[in-house]
């Protein structure tokens, strides 16, 4: 996995949140296994609650092409480091618990978590069955 593409890639698209009232710019570069990227950034309402994160909009843009396991995501924002939302973290355990989730202050400086870490104790799909 390159890691440093993928963070690339969740900054370049970070440029294209849409932040009228925030002003606040996030961007999130999935990765799944195979192989794809698929980013997403912000996107604010003036109702302010079916305002979109970067994280759910990359996930829904990977599902949307048939996607549907995700190996890693990288996450990066306008505050030195921008962690996933507890809404978030939850739309991405849905697609598993050991998803690597890395959250970058820059293209070289970032951390890395394994979801479970950041959504302990979390329910998921094999709690419905």
């Amino acid at each position: 996995m390159d890691k440093k593409l993928l963070i690339k890639k969740a900054f370049e698209v970070k440029e294209k949140a849409y932040v009228p009232y925030s002003g606040f710019h996030v961007g999130a570069a999935v990765l799944t296994d195979s192989g794809k990227i698929y980013t997403g950034c912000n996107i604010e309402s003036a109702s302010y609650t079916p305002t979109i994160c970067a994280e759910r909009t990359a996930i829904a843009k990977a599902v949307s092409e048939g996607e549907r396991n995700i190996t890693a995501i990288a996450v990066t924002g306008d505050s030195q480091w921008t962690y996933p939302c507890g809404v978030c973290r939850q739309v991405i355990r849905e697609f598993g618990k050991d998803i690597l989730v890395i959250i970058a202050k820059t293209e070289d400086e970032y951390r890395e978590y394994v979801l479970k870490e950041l959504l302990p104790h979390s329910f998921g799909p094999e709690d419905l069955k």
